[in-house]
């Protein structure tokens, strides 16, 4: 007797798979907890096997459930395709999405999970940068979407999340105690330099750069190394370092915010597509961490 694999079930079990959490997985899906864990309960009774090891802190996939994970993705694609295909216009085009260098490991994995599946005939090609420089690149036309980070009331864009810029420094260590304070950021036109130097100045606190010129991951290797401190975007802090409470001698810094620019989005509908997906996304992510 044949039986046909639920399609929502695979959806189910892909987003807590993805998430590691049934409450993370029930809020991405708009149902309820319950309905998450009966769906994948579900489907393990119809595949005779356990998928998660819900033994340990969190869950955790087995081995039979690594195995279907691959499966599964491939089988939501293949239906997400054919019904875009079938019931809508397919949208196809380039995009080029301009994103600061400290977002592209922490925040486009969280809002941007899917969107291929979802749009495979979207190219999407990433020009990181200072914010200051996609400015200028969204100015220019040389990209379509931007996610800007800018100081709270300072933007012509469209506001998708405020976050507190936070001090961060090696687990631990010492540096923040160190005067001249070792700081070290990424470049120049970093959107925080100017307000960190300016909260530094405002309290005296004198300063050395440690490092301004080169990649995000050389930056925080200094920050890592207990060579320098930093700032971060809360929301988005590495977990291996340490935020700097008040205690730590450094002043207050500002709220940021992440806004959202487009360009030539009147003729180029894939652009608009990536900015709806990437408002959309924020949105959910927002709700889910209030």
């Amino acid at each position: 007797m044949n039986r046909n694999l639920d399609i929502g079930l695979l959806r189910a079990f892909a987003a807590v798979a993805g998430t590691r959490s049934m409450t993370t997985a029930a809020d991405r899906l708009g149902l309820t907890q319950g309905a998450v864990s009966q769906q994948v309960k579900r489907l393990e009774e119809m595949l005779d096997c356990v998928l998660f090891d819900r033994a340990r802190r969190g869950l955790k996939l087995t081995a039979r459930g690594d195995q279907m994970l691959g499966h599964a993705k491939r089988l939501l694609a293949m239906n997400d395709e054919i019904l875009q295909e079938m019931t809508g216009p397919a949208i196809d085009g380039k995009v080029r999405l301009g994103i600061p260098f400290d977002l592209v490991s922490t925040y486009l994995p969280l809002v941007f999970e899917g969107f291929a599946e979802a749009n495979p005939r979207i190219e999407v090609s990433l020009n990181c940068a200072t914010s200051k420089a996609l400015l200028a690149s969204l100015r220019d036309g040389s990209v379509d979407v931007a996610l800007v980070e800018e100081p709270l009331g300072e933007s012509k864009g469209e506001c998708l999340s405020v976050e507190r810029l936070l001090w961060i420094g090696s687990k631990n260590g010492t540096a923040h105690r160190k005067r001249p304070l070792p700081l070290s950021i990424v470049s120049e036109t970093c959107a925080f330099r100017d307000p960190i130097v300016e909260a530094l100045e405002a309290r005296a606190i004198p300063w050395r750069p440690v490092f301004e010129y080169g990649t995000l991951e050389a930056t925080m290797t200094t920050v890592r190394s207990d060579l320098a401190v930093t700032a971060f975007l809360g929301s988005f802090i590495p977990g291996d370092m340490e935020v700097l409470r008040r205690d730590s001698g450094l002043p207050e810094l500002p709220n940021f915010t992440i806004n959202l620019y487009e360009s030539n989005i009147e003729t180029n509908p894939a652009a608009r597509q990536v900015a709806d997906y990437l408002r959309e996304s924020m949105i959910g992510q927002n709700r889910r961490s209030a």
